[in-house]
């Protein structure tokens, strides 16, 4: 079986609106490693867009889920329901920043606990306005390309948008926005386009994913917080991409003196089974009435047995600490050739959420061509790496925080000898 002959065929059968980074077809995975139908492995700098931070198949989220097959596979919790779930609930409310009571909700994709959030948040207020900022990404139904922060690809041709969602700078000093600009925006939000008294919620990824891997600065956060209780709004902070070790804390939030009233989570919280939740304030959550929030696959217990084990080999593994030590390492291979690389303007993340932003030397510009020439030059040399950014011109990595030391080393020469190649043609 070929890859070529594969891709044919997908592109008589499936929609070409569902985008693809690579045109190899998997065949099999293990912890940073795939290999694909033609017998070819590869390192996952990727992990499914960071749904496997514990690995592929790691074989206690395997185990977890085998047993629970054996039990059963679908009931619908709003049907019968089942104690894992709630006891996933009672871990999750236990995890989350925040010295107050909490509640969960568990739904399947991320962007339905983003929808899920909006839908508490104007329930609990009776508000309906919500802001978000440039360069968020929260997903593809309308509500979530509605808070997105980029319009290509994500919502040019789908028509108008949902109301009442408005958009505030996010701030990226790289980029000449400062935290007082971002600030200073949404003040002139209030004066200009929506009373704060109509707001519900304002919601902000703790680390853009999509958007480039910028991390919210701290005062940023704080201000933040401090704007949401001087008006009686909602903070929601969409930990969809950040969360579950991914940057060296269980959750984003935890670099920040701030506790969000709301907070959605998916990928990485199954290890790669559909699974996402939204936990936050008791008194919040409870505010729509019996049957407003759910769904038919809502809580999977495959879903659900999955993520007690990824969150047992989190704290077993110590994989925060883990993704602290790989990310400092990542982070000094690239700095270690950056005087031979001018493209290279930025370095930066935290934990293993790390990314490297290329700019034009000539023209002074971010430079998508340089990006998306590393990616491919690494994947020709076995490594999987994705772009992101408004630009394009950012690579994000995204590796197991399981991945092999050995494997790890390898992915780094890869990295640099592809951007060394690139930068000297």
């Amino acid at each position: 079986m070929k890859n070529s002959a594969i891709s044919e065929r997908k592109n008589q059968s499936i929609s070409r609106g569902v985008g693809m980074t690579t045109q190899i077809y998997a065949d099999r995975a293990e912890n940073s490693e795939i290999w694909d139908v033609e017998g070819r492995r590869y390192i996952d700098f990727s992990s499914g867009i960071a749904v496997v931070n514990t690995g592929h198949r790691h074989p206690k989220v395997i185990e977890a889920v085998k047993a629970q097959l054996d039990r059963f596979t679908h009931t619908c919790h709003q049907v019968v329901p089942y104690e894992s779930y709630v006891r996933l609930a009672e871990r999750l409310n236990g995890m989350l920043p925040g010295k107050f009571d909490k509640k969960t909700v568990f739904v399947t994709t991320g962007a339905e606990a983003v929808e899920n959030a909006i839908k508490i948040a104007r329930n609990a207020t009776g508000r309906q306005a919500i802001i978000a900022f440039s360069g968020g990404f929260h997903g593809r139904t309308f509500m979530g390309m509605a808070l997105t922060g980029k319009v290509v690809p994500y919502k040019v041709g789908f028509g108008a948008m949902p109301a009442d969602v408005f958009h505030a700078p996010f701030p990226v000093a790289l980029h000449g926005v400062s935290v007082a600009d971002s600030l200073g925006a949404l003040d002139k939000l209030f004066k200009a386009d929506v009373d704060p008294a109509r707001v519900a919620a304002i919601i902000v990824e703790p680390v853009q994913g999509e958007g480039g891997f910028y991390e919210a600065p701290r005062d940023f956060m704080t201000a933040l917080r401090k704007i949401c209780d001087q008006h009686g709004i909602l903070l929601v902070a969409d930990e969809v991409q950040t969360g579950f070790a991914r940057t060296g804390k269980m959750f984003a939030m935890e670099h920040h003196d701030v506790a969000p009233d709301l907070t959605t989570m998916a990928k990485s919280l199954a290890g790669g089974f559909p699974l996402s939740a939204v936990t936050g304030r008791a008194e919040i959550m409870d505010a729509p009435g019996p049957g407003g929030l759910g769904g038919t696959y809502g809580g999977s217990p495959i879903g659900v047995a999955a993520a007690h084990a990824v969150l047992d080999v989190i704290e077993e593994e110590k994989l925060c600490d883990r993704a602290n030590a790989l990310g400092a390492r990542l982070k000094q291979r690239l700095e270690s050739i950056r005087d031979d690389v001018p493209e290279i303007v930025d370095i930066r993340g935290p934990g293993f959420m790390n990314a490297v932003e290329f700019n034009d030397v000539k023209k002074g510009l971010p430079s998508a061509e340089f990006a998306n020439a590393v990616r491919l030059k690494a994947l020709d040399k076995g490594l999987i790496l994705l772009t992101c950014g408004v630009y394009g011109n950012v690579i994000r990595f995204l590796s197991p925080i399981t991945i092999q030391d050995g494997v790890m080393t390898e992915a780094l020469d890869i990295l640099e000898s592809s951007i060394r190649e690139v930068r000297a043609a």
